[in-house]
């Protein structure tokens, strides 16, 4: 009886190794596109760390910036469907080749003011979540960039200063707008900025001024006009066979850790807008706002490229009308 109890002891104790060793072995690798110093790279080393630290180490965030780990920003959503990374931050905007639904926030002048936008995700939310079940992931959390803003040679007085102008956007959605004032748009990701500005291949960039620090534009561009014009999030999503191999009581901490700090890192998102765009401005940007007579002209030519977007993406319409609904 007395071996027989010290084999169960034995087994019993071999069990709670291996089992401590298991749960200490998840580590994920969170795929990032932006640099070290960016902000949204700062969000997520905060949420892995704070992800260590509920878990107590049992799920290790290992924050991989600057396109590190070879995935491309359009790249993110199927990368993490398909596992070749367990976790990703992603530019929803980005994603349209996923489903096209997923441009509504970048629509022109939609949703121009943090709490437009917040009010717009209300009724988005609930479909970029029901896609991205559909693509084997899960969104744990969503934060915006400040305010797209227009770098370019000049400055911005009327739309005719924008024609022919080669500016880079993020997606069709900016395309078709730029089009419409009479520029030359040229979609392209981040990546790839930089370089084609060095290079000249492009003469503007319609990015945020968190972004225009980090590509040092001043190099390169002497203005900048705060547009406004176009609101972008981005969203943090874990493949859903590894959350799920996660304990229940694992998954339900990460995801109140998520929420909570989301709210604070759309505060960080305000924060950054004010200190990059002094950063800008000490470099020499010189740094305008459109006047009201611009901003009038720019919402005339943003209008039409609402009602295209619901023709072209039906299931946007609900999600447009229920939330100008709201807002007007």
């Amino acid at each position: 009886m007395k071996q027989r109890s010290i084999r169960t002891f034995t087994a019993a104790c071999v069990a709670s190794v291996l089992a401590t060793a298991a749960w200490s072995e998840t580590k994920w690798d969170l795929s990032i596109v932006w640099p070290e110093g960016n902000f949204h790279t700062q969000n997520a080393l905060t949420f892995a760390n704070a992800v260590n630290e509920v878990t107590d180490g049992e799920v290790a965030i290992t924050v991989h910036s600057g396109g590190a780990l070879g995935i491309k920003g359009p790249e993110g959503m199927a990368a993490v469907r398909d596992g070749i990374v367990p976790i990703a931050e992603i530019l929803m905007s980005q994603q349209v080749g996923e489903a096209p639904v997923l441009g509504v926030e970048t629509l022109p002048f939609l949703a121009p003011t943090l709490p437009d936008l917040a009010l717009l995700h209300k009724f988005l939310r609930p479909k970029l979540n029901e896609i991205a079940a559909g693509m084997n992931q899960k969104i744990l959390y969503m934060v915006p960039w400040p305010g797209q803003a227009v770098y370019a040679p000049t400055a911005i007085n009327t739309i005719e200063d924008l024609k022919d102008l080669s500016i880079r956007v993020v997606d069709s959605n900016g395309n078709d707008f730029f089009g419409a004032l009479g520029a030359t748009p040229i979609q392209m990701p981040w990546g790839e900025v930089v370089p084609s500005l060095a290079a000249g291949t492009i003469k503007g960039v319609t990015t945020s001024s968190s972004s225009g620090v980090d590509g040092s534009f001043w190099e390169f561009i002497d203005h900048m006009s705060t547009f406004n014009w176009q609101s972008s999030s981005n969203f943090v999503s874990v493949n859903l066979d590894a959350w799920n191999a996660l304990p229940l009581e694992t998954r339900d901490k990460i995801e109140e850790t998520a929420a909570e700090l989301e709210g604070q890192f759309w505060i960080n998102s305000r924060a950054e807008d004010e200190k990059k765009l002094a950063t800008l401005a000490e470099n020499g940007i010189e740094i305008s706002a459109p006047s009201p007579e611009l901003s009038k002209a720019l919402m005339e030519k943003s209008l039409p490229l609402w009602e295209a977007f619901k023709v072209r993406v039906p299931e946007s319409a609900p999600i447009i009308d229920a939330y100008l609904a709201l807002r007007n």
